[in-house]
């Protein structure tokens, strides 16, 4: 019914052994990609039940995927999962999960409510972002930009009720392979960090890309941009990057899909 890929870079298998766990419990997933993008091969998730690919470098967070991701498409499997190595979840999520897809036919790209492990909940629907939306989140004190940080996260929604968001989180999507085949894979320039926007932006204009509250996941957020100066570069970079394809200032789509949910959610 689904594969799973999930990217490593240096990870023990005990940081995602019970993620793994889960996905071996559950009765619609079908292979298991482990993408290693690591300086030297990770032995430990060499392992039954687990398709291990060496990439023998760094090659990115999206490029790594695609790798799995057209294997998915090559074999005719209807969905596929993205997930991060420190997510947590009950084997049962997934199946609930693609049975609302199966329910619901124009849905290409479904996420769950993400908590962190306190159990509070992570604001990870998003409004397509501006330049200012990223720039104030980053360089800025929370006290300064928390009215505008709290319209961009939706906030005011909720995160109670299934809903249509035009950016979900990278970090847990369950893609329908249909939709992936229309709007293309992760865009390989992109290293790390806006690949996710990019890409529910554009299954969004085929098939709506969903907020899932009824199951959750937890997920147990490093945020590593905020800890490396490196990181901080690589981040800012790709956004450079991605606001160069999507638009600076003049994006006609986002103004038009960001105004009516701010006006449906009373942003």
């Amino acid at each position: 019914m689904l594969n799973v890929s999930i990217v490593i870079y240096k990870h023990l298998f005990g940081e995602t052994e019970l993620l793994i766990r889960s996905l071996l419990e559950s009765d619609v997933v079908d292979k298991i990609y482990i993408i290693d993008n690591s300086p030297v091969p990770a032995v430990d998730f060499k392992r039954e039940g687990l398709t291990y690919v060496f990439t023998g470098k760094n090659i990115g967070y999206g490029a790594a995927h695609n790798i799995a991701l057209r294997k998915t498409i090559a074999a005719g499997i209807p969905y596929h999962l993205v997930v991060n190595p420190d997510i947590t979840m009950d084997a049962q999520v997934l199946k609930k999960m693609v049975v609302y897809l199966e329910q619901n036919k124009d849905i290409g790209h479904l996420m769950p409510k993400v908590v962190y492990p306190s159990g509070e909940t992570q604001y990870l629907c998003k409004l397509i972002p501006t330049p200012l939306d990223l720039i104030f989140r980053r360089f800025f004190p929370q006290k300064w930009t928390s009215k505008s940080m709290n319209r961009f996260e939706m906030r005011n929604s909720g995160y109670d009720k299934i809903m249509e968001v035009p950016y979900l989180s990278g970090c847990f999507m369950l893609l329908r392979t249909e939709a992936l085949k229309k709007a293309g894979l992760f865009d390989e320039r992109f290293f790390l960090y806006p690949e996710d926007i990019d890409l529910t932006r554009r299954i969004g204009t085929y098939y709506k890309t969903v907020f899932y509250p009824l199951v959750s996941v937890v997920h147990h957020h490093a945020q590593s941009s905020y800890k490396s100066f490196y990181m901080m570069l690589v981040h800012s970079w790709n956004l450079i990057r991605y606001f160069n394809k999507w638009g600076w200032i003049f994006d006609k789509k986002r103004k038009k899909i960001n105004q009516q949910l701010i006006k449906q959610f009373n942003l």
